[in-house]
């Protein structure tokens, strides 16, 4: 899989149409979606007395936790960033430079290591590019469509699977530009090999609303 794409903070809200713009392209080889929900639950007391069968309560609060594990290669690529100033331009400037997958790799690491509060170096939204047949309006498309990844349900609030929904936090997506998800990175391992001209890396990636 080649069509996933990290994208840096503040810029993510600037050339949303654009992927080759303010954003890292990765060669994946293996996703992993995984979604743990939390429910507090009980065993209740002498449920199994009369019945014979013991019962467990849960209370569903709407909580789980959302992570996405990518494992692949970072390649030499060409890099887009916009609001680069250099140190001797006040003005912001507009770069498409080369990049090597070594330098990639540590501009990755860097982002991991700051924080929110560098909205234009940390990195908070995932884009995985993945096929679709059918529309947010479950009807099918009039032909394959790539769409960033998320957790919507298709369809609007209050209706179909939106059932009981007052508001939604996300549309499912109908093309390709739609915002993928939002979170950080919790860890990111990479190696340097001898001789090597890619790098491997293991990536993890946790949904969540990032604050400041």
């Amino acid at each position: 899989m080649t069509y996933v794409y990290l994208k840096f903070g503040q810029y993510a809200e600037q050339e949303t149409t654009d992927l080759t713009v303010n954003t890292i392209p990765l060669n994946v080889t293996s996703v992993g979606v995984s979604v743990s929900k939390t429910i507090p639950s009980f065993p209740i007391p002498f449920s199994g007395v009369v019945t014979g069968e013991s019962v467990t309560a849960a209370l569903d609060l709407g909580m789980a936790t959302k992570q996405i594990d990518l494992t692949g290669f970072i390649s030499e690529t060409v890099i887009k960033k916009t609001k680069t100033a250099t140190d001797t331009s006040a003005e912001d400037d507009e770069t498409a430079l080369t990049y090597t997958a070594h330098e990639v790799a540590q501009m990755i690491a860097s982002s991991v290591d700051s924080t929110g509060l560098q909205v234009n170096q940390a990195i908070n939204e995932l884009i995985i590019l993945y096929p679709s047949k059918v529309g947010n309006n479950y009807a099918a498309r009039t032909t394959e469509t790539l769409v960033p990844f998320n957790f919507a349900s298709r369809g609007e609030e209050g209706f179909g699977d939106n059932l009981g929904v007052s508001f939604k936090g996300s549309d499912f997506p109908d093309s390709s530009t739609a915002s993928g998800v939002a979170g950080f990175i919790r860890s990111f391992s990479f190696n340097m090999e001898a001789e090597a001209v890619d790098i491997s890396f293991s990536m993890q990636f946790e949904v969540a609303i990032v604050g400041p």
